[in-house]
């Protein structure tokens, strides 16, 4: 790879030289099957010709002008489209690159909101254990998982959290669903109470935590409850859906299924589909009109905010959603996907649950199913993991907590929504051989 500073810098990849729906080939002409769609990025999988045509036929007339200076008919067809599909009208979007960059892009907003109504000492975020919101130094802050800060801890904000909605692991037995939910959520108020509700300005989470936990949804009746404890308390409520946004829950925005409106919300990889680097913040009317009051601003810019062809691949992206009812497919296939993992899986030792929404996926790994007792070597095992799966043929999405956390590895699965069954039929046949090499013993 030469001069390349690789994600892995000891690591050793191999050269990605085509794609094409559900496979990447490499310049062995190796298949590999997709089924993690990168990082949940690949929603309409590889070389879509909807998308490729719409990005064309961009480059031919434009592909970017600075939005210091202009404003772009992508940009402003997108922001129509999304601010549609939210649930009150009079929303706004802010168009950024990345994950990372929509989630310090809300934080920022959360920040100067309080300012512009006289409530500066409103500065702390509150998330959650075990949480991921992007690799930025706030977005980082606000991240609750361990391995992730670990290299940039002496810098980050040490915010408060609270605990994740977890019922595999932090339900207690005899405990039903909603009495939990309540339990988990009010933990939130428990940490709003000790931080000082006049320090805080915003609480954030992923409805359905991604990959710092391995596709965690919550309980219902929690994120309703958040809800009631943001608003008594003069909080912003944040849903990070960088990850489980933009359709991969069979419904455009997570949080949708969860009974709540957040006051911004975060939505980036399948927005963009892998074709472009494509986010966006979207925020709620209450505050997009308080910074569109006489003498307030919203002081914040990146280069490529609002990039013309980056829009027109999201523009492609979610009319091919219409076009091909895909978010519809989105719950029939997940529950298909669901039934043949259960299938295949559901009595293998090392297997303790299989879990999420929609085309969004994980298999957790324990050494005891009756203790869900965590394995040992978590990292490593889900290394091993990656590593069996790529010589298989297999992109999935293995990752791990930390054995003194109570966590323990597993396998998250992310598909394009173009998946078809004899995807999920070589999936399996791949996965149980992957499993067989790496829990060998």
């Amino acid at each position: 790879m030469g001069a390349v500073f690789t994600r892995d810098i000891h690591g050793q990849y191999p050269v990605a030289a085509r794609a094409a729906g559900m496979y990447i080939y490499d310049d062995t002409g190796k298949a590999y099957l997709d089924m993690s769609g990168g990082a949940a990025v690949s929603c309409l999988g590889h070389q879509h010709p909807a998308v490729l045509k719409a990005l064309h036929m961009q480059l031919d007339t434009m592909a970017f002008a600075h939005t210091a200076f202009f404003t772009n008919e992508p940009q402003e067809k997108l922001a129509v489209m999304l601010a549609a599909r939210f649930d009150e009208p009079g929303a706004k979007v802010y168009f950024l690159s990345g994950g990372s960059e929509a989630n310090e892009t809300a934080l920022k907003m959360a920040w100067q909101y309080w300012c512009l109504l006289g409530k500066p000492d409103k500065t702390k975020i509150i998330s959650r254990q075990h949480s991921y919101h992007g690799n930025t130094l706030g977005a980082l802050s606000v991240t609750g998982a361990p391995l992730r800060r670990r290299a940039m801890a002496d810098v980050l904000h040490d915010w408060p959290r609270t605990a994740p909605c977890y019922a595999y692991r932090l339900k207690h037995a005899g405990e039903s669903d909603a009495a939990y939910g309540q339990r988990a959520a009010n933990l939130l108020e428990a940490a709003i109470m000790e931080a000082g509700p006049e320090t805080v300005a915003a609480f954030i989470a992923e409805p359905v935590v991604g990959s710092a936990l391995g596709v965690v949804p919550a309980v219902e009746g929690y994120f309703a409850r958040i809800r009631e404890i943001c608003d008594r308390y003069d909080i912003l409520l944040i849903a990070d859906e960088v990850m489980c946004g933009t359709g991969r829950m069979g419904t455009f925005f997570a949080h949708e299924q969860d009974g709540f409106l957040p006051d911004i919300v975060t939505i980036a990889k399948g927005i963009g589909g892998g074709y472009q680097p494509l986010a966006a913040t979207i925020v709620r009317r209450k505050v997009v009109e308080l910074f569109s009051a006489e003498g307030n601003s919203f002081d914040h810019g990146h280069t490529y905010v609002g990039h013309a062809t980056a829009c027109a691949a999201g523009v492609a992206v979610l009319e091919t959603f219409e076009q091909e009812g895909l978010l519809a497919a989105v719950v029939e296939k997940g529950m298909q996907l669901q039934r043949a993992l259960e299938a295949a899986f559901l009595h293998h030792p090392n297997v303790g649950d299989i879990r999420g929404r929609g085309l969004f996926r994980a298999l957790e790994f324990v050494t005891n199913k009756s203790s869900k007792k965590p394995v040992a070597n978590g990292a490593a095992t889900a290394k091993k993991l990656k590593q069996s799966a790529m010589q298989h043929g297999l992109i999935c999405y293995p990752g791990s907590g930390r054995i003194e956390d109570g966590l323990s590895c597993y396998i998250l699965l992310a598909p394009p929504f173009i998946l078809e069954t004899a995807h999920i039929e070589e999936l399996v046949e791949k996965l149980a051989a992957v499993m067989s090499e790496v829990f060998c013993d």
